[in-house]
C-alpha cells in the first residue's frame, strides 16, 4: 500500500483485511502520506466480500493467503472491478479455467503480480531477446531457492500456518511463477509459443518432516505437524514447448544455500545468468567484461527503466521492481494499453504447480499443459516494451494525473 500511495492517479479508497489492526496501521501510512483515510473492511474473514461490492472502487489488489487469489479475483470481477492478485493467480487447473472464463465474460483485466518480471535484469534481458542478441531462444531456467524453514515454522508468522500447510499437503513445484515468469516472456510464451508438456520430479523431504518432530517435541503447538510428511526438498519440473524450447524450473524453500531465482536465457548466439550475482552475459566461452557489460546496459536498458528505475529504487520493494509492477499497472489501465501479463498469463503460469504435483505422484510421467488462449498465441503480439502512448502516469509530486483509477487493497 505504501509503493501505491506514491503513484499519481490512484486513490486508495478501500483497505481490508479480516484483522481490524492491520488496517488501522495501513490508516495511519495514509495518513502519513499526507492521503485521506480509506474506507475500513474488516472484523471477519469475508469482509473483502463487502470491499468488492463497493461501487466506487476500479481495482481490487488482492495480498492475501494462495487460497482466497482465485474467489477474491473472480468476485471482484463479478462486481465491475478489475483484479490483480499476488502469485500464484490460482491453485488448481479448475481455477485457472475460472479466471480466464471470468476475465473474458465480465471484460474485466485480472493480472497477476510477477514482481519479477520487473526486476532490473530481467528486463534488459527481455529488451535484448527482442532486439535478437541472444539469436533463436532455446532453453531459459528459472526458480525460487529460497530457505524458508524458519518462516514456514514460525508460529506467529503466517496466520493460521497458512504457508506451512501448503508445504505439508503439496508435493510439486508449488511456487513455480517467480522464475518462470520472466522466461516466458523472453520466449513470447501465450504470444508465438506456447507450452506443450511438462513432467516434474521431486526429490524426497530431508528436512521439514524431521525439523517438525522436534519442534514438536518442545512446544505443543506444533503437534499437528508432527509425524506428517512434507513435500520434498527439490522439485525439479522440465517444460517443452511447441517450437521445441525448454524450460526448467526449480523449486526449493528448504535446503541452507543462497537465494536464487537462476533466470538463465540460452541462445543461438549468447547467453545470460543473473544468479549466482553478478548478472553475467556471454557470446562465447568468456563472460564479458564489467566494461561490455555497462555498454549492453546503456544499449539495451527498456523505457521503463530509464523513466522510473531511480524513482522505484527509492520507493523499494524487492529493490524496486515491485514499484515498476504497480507503476506500470496503474499506467495500462489508465491509458487503455493491454497489460504486460493478462489473465492467459496468470493462468498459464499457475498451472504450472498443479500440473507438477500430477506429474510428480505419476513417476514424473509427462502431462500435457492446457492452451489457455485457445489457440491464439499463434497470433498474439509479444509484450510491448515501449510505452507508446503509456508513460504518462507520474509520482505524486508530477501532478500529471488525469484520470484516477480507485483502489481497494
Amino acid at each position: 500500500m505504501e509503493r501505491i500511495s506514491y503513484i499519481d492517479g490512484v486513490e486508495i479508497v478501500g483497505l481490508c483485511d479480516q484483522y481490524e489492526d492491520r488496517v488501522e496501521k495501513m490508516q495511519q501510512l495514509l495518513e502519513k502520506q499526507g492521503l485521506p483515510r480509506a474506507k475500513s473492511y474488516s472484523g471477519s474473514k469475508d469482509a473483502w466480500k463487502a470491499m468488492c461490492e463497493s461501487p466506487d472502487i476500479d481495482l481490487i489488489y488482492i495480498c492475501t493467503p494462495w487460497s482466497l487469489h482465485t474467489p477474491m479475483a473472480v468476485y471482484a470481477m463479478e462486481h465491475d472491478k478489475h483484479a490483480a492478485s499476488e502469485v500464484p493467480a490460482a491453485k488448481t487447473i479448475d481455477e485457472c479455467w475460472q479466471l480466464v472464463e471470468t476475465s473474458e465474460r465480465t471484460k474485466k483485466h485480472c493480472m497477476m503480480l510477477e514482481n519479477c518480471c520487473y526486476d532490473f535484469f530481467e528486463l534488459l534481458t527481455l529488451n535484448m531477446a527482442r532486439q535478437g542478441f541472444f539469436g533463436e531462444i532455446i532453453n531459459g531456467e528459472g526458480g525460487y531457492l529460497h530457505d524458508l524453514r524458519n518462516l514456514n515454522f514460525d508460529k506467529n508468522g503466517y496466520t493460521e500456518m497458512w504457508r506451512l500447510r501448503e508445504n505439508q499437503k503439496r508435493n510439486g513445484n508449488i511456487y513455480p511463477t517467480h522464475g518462470l515468469g520472466p522466461i516466458c516472456q523472453v520466449m513470447n510464451i501465450n504470444r508465438g509459443d506456447q507450452m506443450e508438456y511438462l513432467t516434474s520430479m521431486s526429490s524426497a523431504d530431508f528436512q521439514m518432516a524431521q525439523m517438525a518432530n522436534e519442534l514438536a517435541a518442545k512446544d505443543p503447538f506444533f503437534q499437528e505437524f508432527a509425524g506428517k510428511t512434507f513435500r520434498g526438498n527439490m522439485n525439479t519440473t522440465t517444460i517443452r514447448t511447441f517450437k521445441g524450447r525448454t524450460i526448467v524450473v526449480k523449486h526449493d524453500v528448504t535446503s541452507p544455500e543462497p537465494y536464487s531465482r537462476v533466470h538463465l536465457v540460452n541462445g543461438t548466439k549468447g547467453m545470460a545468468l543473473k544468479w549466482p550475482e553478478p548478472a553475467r552475459i556471454a557470446t562465447s566461452h568468456e563472460w564479458m567484461s564489467p566494461e561490455e557489460m555497462t555498454q549492453l546496459e546503456e544499449k539495451y536498458t527498456p523505457e521503463i527503466v530509464k523513466l522510473i528505475g531511480e524513482m522505484a529504487k527509492k520507493v523499494g520493494g524487492h529493490g524496486g521492481m515491485d514499484f515498476m509492477m504497480d507503476w506500470r499497472l496503474i499506467d495500462c489501465l489508465r491509458n487503455g494499453l493491454p497489460l504486460d501479463q493478462n489473465v492467459y498469463d496468470a493462468a498459464l503460469w499457475s498451472s504450472i504447480a498443479p500440473l507438477s504435483e500430477k506429474s510428480v505422484a505419476n513417476r514424473s510421467n509427462s502431462v500435457d499443459v492446457p492452451d489457455f488462449t485457445n489457440g491464439a498465441w499463434k497470433t498474439n503480439a509479444p509484450v510491448e516494451l515501449t510505452l507508446k502512448g503509456g508513460g504518462t502516469t507520474g509520482v505524486k509530486a508530477s501532478k500529471k494525473a488525469d484520470t484516477t483509477k480507485q483502489l481497494g487493497i
